[in-house]
């Protein structure tokens, strides 16, 4: 692969020619770290590298005892979500049968020559439980 880096004035340029196996590790490190390939290698010629503050390994384990705790509470917290979508799913259709009798009801009266009701806050609470 032929890598052409352009400045950012003037005409000169450099072409650099870059084998398979290293731009596969030069994306690699992009996905791992959520930047360009583009920045990877702006990175490595410029030599903005951080150095690692405190003890590496110390950080890593602490890493890895966070993340252990956060599966934990996320096998605690995944049967909650799923009972709370379930409910979610009831109210949407336990709100759309209660529309369907408030619109009967009017027809009813409409039919018996009575006045209908507009009941707004009970079509706003319809329309939450329909959103939601």
């Amino acid at each position: 692969m032929k890598l052409i880096i352009k400045p950012n004035k003037g005409f000169g340029k450099i072409e650099v020619e870059i084998n398979e196996e290293l731009w596969g590790e030069i994306e690699r490190l992009s996905e791992r770290y959520g930047v360009s390939p583009e920045r990877i290698i702006e990175i490595a010629l410029t030599g903005e590298f951080r150095e690692p503050e405190g003890n590496l390994e110390e950080l890593e384990r602490k890493a890895r005892e966070l993340e252990e705790k956060t599966w934990e509470l996320e096998k605690t917290y995944a049967p909650l979500r799923f009972k709370a979508y379930g409910l979610s799913e009831d109210n949407k259709v336990l709100a759309i049968e209660l529309l369907g009798l408030v619109a009967e009801n009017n027809q009813l009266k409409r039919f018996l020559r009575m006045k209908p009701e507009r009941n707004l806050e009970l079509r706003k609470l319809i329309s939450y439980y329909l959103q939601g």
